[in-house]
């Protein structure tokens, strides 16, 4: 067995706690053995959680600790920053969305890690969801037939206190996902109108988004924390018939904020009950379809072996670049009211 890459976690709020913490302990091709954090409350509760993990103050500590390798899980405003920084302390990069504020700054970052030959990925987490990947399936065996349009939402209604600060808006943290996975599924945009609305304190908290891929197809994408109606997670139409998958989203969320992880639920993680599964409909004729598990215990395996030299990252930085280039044209389009086209 290749030996477990060292790792690092920078911040351990939220996303650190569950979405980082748990999956890179539970992988064996990782050693989670250090965090950065300066909060006498989160250090507490890493202790408890994670006691083969140290905490210290910064990256550069994590650096002297001996990582090789960080997943950056901090608020928005700061990724770009501390990416660049772990790259030139000569460590590989996992960094959670929004991957940067806006494209250039997305795009810098990924010809720094080029120019030092070190991999970088952002968490595009969202990627290995059970519906998402379930909808990946249908339309690779044409079970739809040709895709002409994407509704895609991630709907919630807490509109108290409504997003974080730390997200960037709902367009940034929510658009980070949807836009990836239409990217993922559809390919190149060429156009894009978006509205939003802002609230006092300048965060958007309710957003559409529509594309116009270079293939032809459409998506619809809207994110919002103020929807007391949330709508079907996907609906996939395409000349042979739809797809339609209601919500909860994918489940893995919550069974990692229930404490649960891949080591202790088994074989049986990311599966979805059938009542949560989806159909696909032709008319009055509708088939139910299992969900595919979800797996964003792939996700730090892969990137392990990448660092390792045994493959790719499991999310390519262009990407990243690609979907900001698309929420910086989207937030053009909300602040100007206008349709705006991409090369």
């Amino acid at each position: 067995m290749v030996e477990p890459v060292r790792f690092g976690l920078v911040g351990y709020g939220f996303g650190g706690r569950y979405f980082h913490a748990p999956l890179l302990a539970a992988a064996r091709e990782c050693d989670l053995i250090a965090v950065a954090t300066s909060s006498t409350e989160r250090r507490a509760l890493l202790s408890r959680e994670h006691p083969g993990a140290t905490a210290v103050g910064s990256l550069a500590e994590l650096a002297a600790a001996g990582v090789e390798a960080v997943a950056i899980s901090t608020p928005a405003d700061t990724h770009t920053a501390l990416t660049d920084q772990a790259l030139d302390l000569g460590l590989a990069v996992v960094c959670d969305k929004p991957f940067a504020l806006d494209a250039p700054a997305a795009r810098s970052s990924v010809e720094r890690a080029e120019r030092l030959s070190l991999p970088l990925a952002p968490y595009q987490n969202r990627r290995w969801d059970s519906d998402f990947r379930t909808v990946q399936a249908l339309a690779e065996a044409g079970t739809l037939g040709r895709i002409t349009r994407l509704e895609s939402r991630f709907e919630r209604f807490t509109p108290d206190p409504g997003p974080a600060p730390s997200g960037g808006g709902t367009l940034l943290d929510f658009g980070s996902h949807l836009v990836d996975q239409a990217l993922v599924l559809l390919g190149p945009v060429t156009s894009v109108y978006a509205e939003w609305r802002v609230r006092a304190n300048g965060l958007d908290d309710d957003v559409f988004v529509a594309l116009t891929h270079a293939g032809g197809a459409r998506s619809h994408l809207a994110g919002s924390w103020s929807e007391g109606a949330p709508g079907d997670r996907f609906r996939v139409t395409g000349t042979a018939g739809s797809y339609v998958v209601g919500g909860p989203m994918d489940g893995q969320e919550e069974a990692l904020v229930a404490g649960e992880t891949p080591a202790t639920r088994g074989p049986d993680w990311g599966a979805e009950p059938e009542e949560r599964w989806g159909r696909v409909r032709r008319g009055d004729h509708e088939d139910r379809v299992p969900t595919l598990p979800g797996a964003w215990d792939t996700f730090y395996p892969a990137f392990a072996a990448a660092v390792r030299g045994q493959g790719l990252v499991p999310v390519d930085p262009r990407d990243a670049v690609a979907s900001l280039t698309v929420l910086d044209a989207a937030r053009r389009s909300a602040t100007e009211g206008v349709v705006v086209r991409l090369d």
